[in-house]
């Protein structure tokens, strides 16, 4: 357990000055990291993932300038597990948050944030937050952000037309008009808008951009967490489907419903907000000292009446959001930065969310202070160093009934323990995880179910018997 704590390292160690040697011949100072996360997008939303009726140019040109990663998993198959992972670099069996109940992160957890706002970054998170509520520890400038523009609690961003967001501390008025769920005769925080004037995914690329060109004197980290394509779960108490979008763009007049032209408009909107931050990047001359990365927290959903089977959401990979099989945690993850990774690279190095700290502390020249999951990936990236693979991958899950999954190699373990079900697939051969061969396989079985043993540490929050 010990070795594996810490994994993450490694290369820091032995790639302390890697990053420093690919940068003689550019830009001294430390790079910028931008990291975009969707929220539901699935493996096969992409064109450049194969994605046939939704379009999306501009990402689809990110990956032809950079790198795409055909092998990259989310932290959780849920949201708020999924970003604890991200911004705490450890996996679901070690990270703080493990479900999406409203748990705060505590100030012994350190995030990302934290890491390179000590090597002097200027850090924002604009956008959907999840990991801790107004007056908890959890908020974000209490775990590394210097400045924090959007939703903190993950039912509240459902409604992406809302009355309020938070600006740090402090709760923003918007135009909006919304109408509130109840339990029992208490308003909740689950919400749809009865009048729609500012859609929140065009207020958080008008914050980014405003970010990116007060910021770019000096080294920045902005994490950018669009709610888009996610579904407003509470539309019933003002719309016929939870697909909310300002129009629905070049969709409008398809021949498909009017939910699944809200899911594509959603996406090809994201996409063309995503286009606009390469444009500031190009404008203000940061292209070339700037890595941009791209991904989703989880796989596709079935919420707001959309049905993730009508556009292939998934890649044709098996599952979707609140599974783990593939569809559920394997998500498109793009790369950019012009000059140091190679264009039009493709990469199958299996990584996962919790490698992005490790990477970022990696790029600034510092070492995580902590045991983390984490492996960097910025030997991938920069096409020099050796990389260091993960002994396994690991994630659980706490809701309908609790599943675990592992993978080690090519084989992936899937337990549903509400079932008592073991499911063994080889991913090399089936990735798509139709043929269980568990049965042929006792052996790797065993060796996977006592990984899954290992690989978790009890959590009151979150207790996980078997």
């Amino acid at each position: 357990m010990k070795a594996l704590l810490k994994i993450g390292i490694y290369l820091v160690l032995t790639i302390g000055g890697l990053y420093a040697a690919s940068a003689q011949s550019g830009p001294r100072r430390k790079p910028n990291i931008i990291y975009i996360l969707a929220d539901d997008l699935g493996y096969g939303d992409l064109a450049c993932y194969g994605q046939k009726v939704i379009q999306t140019p501009n990402l689809d040109r990110m990956a032809r300038e950079g790198m795409r990663f055909t092998q990259h998993y989310a932290g959780s198959t849920v949201c708020a597990p999924s970003r604890s992972a991200l911004m705490t670099g450890l996996h679901t069996g070690h990270t703080r948050i493990r479900g999406n109940a409203r748990f705060p992160l505590l100030p012994e957890d350190k995030t990302v944030a934290e890491y390179l706002k000590e090597a002097g970054y200027t850090t924002a998170l604009i956008g959907k937050w999840g990991l801790g509520e107004d007056g908890s520890s959890g908020v974000p400038r209490k775990q590394g952000f210097d400045y924090f523009y959007g939703y903190l609690n993950q039912t509240h961003a459902h409604n992406h037309f809302p009355d309020f967001l938070w600006r740090n501390e402090e709760k923003v008025r918007l135009a909006n008009e919304v109408v509130y769920a109840e339990s029992g005769g208490v308003k909740g925080i689950g919400s749809a808008a009865t009048k729609r004037v500012e859609w929140t995914q065009d207020l958080f690329t008008k914050e980014a951009l405003q970010f990116i060109e007060q910021s770019k004197q000096s080294p920045f980290f902005l994490y950018l967490s669009y709610v888009a394509p996610h579904a407003n779960n509470e539309h019933r108490l003002a719309s016929p489907h939870g697909m909310e979008v300002p129009d629905y763009g070049p969709y409008a007049n398809r021949d498909f419903s009017d939910v699944q032209k809200g899911l594509a408009a959603s996406i090809t909107k994201l996409d063309a907000d995503v286009g606009s931050l390469l444009a500031k990047l190009n404008e203000l001359k940061l292209d070339e000292n700037t890595l941009v990365i791209f991904t989703s927290d989880n796989g596709p959903h079935a919420e707001g009446g959309n049905d993730p089977a009508y556009f292939n959401s998934s890649g044709g990979l098996r599952g979707i959001k609140r599974d783990l099989y593939e569809g559920g945690i394997r998500v498109p993850m793009i790369t950019r930065w012009p000059g140091k990774i190679k264009a039009g690279a493709v990469t199958s190095h299996p990584s996962a969310f919790w490698d992005f700290l490790p990477t970022a502390c990696a790029l600034a020249g510092i070492q995580p202070s902590t045991q983390i999951d984490g492996i960097s990936y910025l030997p991938t990236l920069l096409g020099k160093g050796t990389q260091k693979q993960h002994p396994y991958l690991y994630w659980e899950f706490h809701e309908q009934g609790r599943k675990q999954a592992v993978r080690q190699g090519n084989y992936k373990l899937i337990s549903l323990l509400k079932d008592n079900q073991w499911e063994l697939y080889d991913l090399s051969r089936d990735p798509a995880e139709q043929q269980n061969i568990a049965a042929q396989h006792p052996a790797v079985v065993s060796r996977l179910k006592s990984i899954m043993t290992e690989a978790r540490v009890p959590s009151e929050e979150f207790p996980f018997t078997q």
